[in-house]
């Protein structure tokens, strides 16, 4: 039985296909499989992370792009990489420190991965990556280790936590349940007595915490979520956003789970509905997306971005003090 092929693979992949594609304009999707030694369903998969892959600005121009018509896929702008790309001496050596310290990361579930993808890059770097650069993450490690001795020592928790959806600090008691990883960042789920339910509070978030004398006490009703698909659940009582996004911001599809998405039009632009655990939080990430986001509803939230907007220009049009 043949597992799924680790990212670094696929990342290599994804380096030669543009200028394989630039060679063959018009290939059959399912030639160009062929030679890549993949499905056509996985080819597809590529060609569509490729077209949000690009040059920093992320605009027009910056990104790839390709002309995928039926059976046939032409790039028509290949940001750069028209020929298999070879590490600089400095790019090496940055990817050299990210995987260290990726791989020094406490709870990182794919650490073979990482090593594996590693060994080939420092051999790929030959001298350079024995350079005298150590990766360690002392802070990040020592909370989390605080952080599970605080959970296994059975007490409840009295702590001061920053949450990013709704842009605030709040103070609040919990009774630990545990903790876990999900896509590289380490949680504590807890019973929080404030919301009165099961909350995953990430580890990094926690800003302080004073282990009490009471102990740990989670009710009957607290159970442990399942992680599987991530932290983020979606429920029908969370507000409904929907957006209309052109194809440089489609990468939200891939970020955030979104509820239906429909092509309109020449297919060039995407009618997306998700739901959010906050409006604030969705007005925050709109307005710093660009034009190439519009927000269709719900009606608050056209009402907020537009306020904010005209108080953002009232604060350029008032001269200076």
């Amino acid at each position: 039985m043949t597992g799924p092929k680790p990212s670094v693979d696929r990342l290599g992949r994804l380096l030669n296909l543009v200028p394989y594609l630039l060679a063959r304009p018009g290939i059959l999707v399912s030639e160009a499989a062929a030679d890549q030694g993949v499905s056509e369903k996985q080819l597809r998969e590529d060609l569509e992370l490729l077209w949000v892959c690009g040059l920093p600005g992320y605009g027009p121009g910056d990104l790839i792009d390709m002309a995928l018509d039926g059976d046939r896929v032409t790039i028509s702008h290949d940001a750069g990489i028209d020929r298999p790309l070879k590490l600089t001496q400095d790019e090496a050596l940055a990817l050299v420190v990210a995987l260290r310290m990726l791989a020094e990361t406490p709870g990182t579930g794919t650490r073979d991965v990482i090593e594996r993808a590693l060994a080939k890059i420092e051999n790929a770097a030959g001298d350079l990556a024995d350079a005298p650069v150590a990766v360690k993450l002392p802070a990040n490690a020592e909370k989390l280790d605080r952080v599970r001795a605080a959970v296994e020592g059975g007490h409840a928790l009295q702590m001061t936590y920053y949450t990013a959806a709704r842009d605030e600090t709040t103070s609040r008691v919990v009774d630990p349940m545990r903790v876990v990883m999900v896509d590289g960042r380490a949680y504590m789920e807890a019973w929080c007595r404030r919301a009165e339910a099961v909350r995953m509070f990430r580890v990094d978030r926690i800003d302080a915490f004073t282990e009490l004398d009471e102990p740990s006490a989670p009710p009957p009703a607290a159970v442990p979520q399942d992680v599987t698909d991530g932290v983020f659940r979606p429920t029908a009582d969370l507000p409904l956003v929907t957006l209309r996004i052109g194809r440089h911001s489609r990468w939200i599809t891939e970020y955030y789970p979104v509820e239906d998405i429909r092509r309109e039009g020449t297919g060039e632009e995407w009618v997306v509905t998700m739901r959010v655990t906050d409006l604030g939080w969705a007005q925050r990430l709109l307005l710093g997306l660009g034009p190439d986001v519009i927000v269709v509803g719900p009606p608050e939230l056209l009402d907020r971005i537009r306020a904010q907007a005209a108080a953002a220009l009232d604060q350029y049009s008032s001269p200076a003090g």
